[in-house]
Formats: C-alpha cells, structure tokens, sequence
C-alpha cells in the first residue's frame, strides 16, 4: 500500500471509530478497546474520542 492510499484511509478509520465511540455508552477504558479493536494508533484513538464527543453534542443539539 502506497504512502498516499494509506493516508487517504487512516481518517476514515478514524471516523468510524469516532461512530462507534459515539453510538455506544462510555467506558472508562477506551482508548485500549479502540486501538485493539480498530488497529488505532494512540493519536487516532484520542482523535476519534474527540471526535465522538462532538458527534454526541450535535446529536443533542441537532436531533
């Protein structure tokens, strides 16, 4: 896989772990379960858990 596809797939990752945080209750270990279950670096799983909590507000605001 080239440098450029992988990069161009890394934030879709993201973003679906970010889905997935969003979708189901939090859990105080988090990061560990993102990073065994969607082969998460450290960074992407605190950039997906960031993520997942504005996913959460706009679903409050937003409906």
């Amino acid at each position: 896989m080239t440098e450029a596809r992988q990069e161009a797939e890394e934030p879709s990752i993201t973003v679906a772990a970010a889905q997935w945080v969003a979708d189901n209750p939090p859990r105080p270990d988090i990061i560990p379960h993102l990073k065994a279950r969607f082969s998460l670096t450290s960074l992407q799983a605190a950039e997906a858990c960031a993520m997942a909590q504005k996913f959460r507000l706009l679903r409050r605001a937003y409906g």
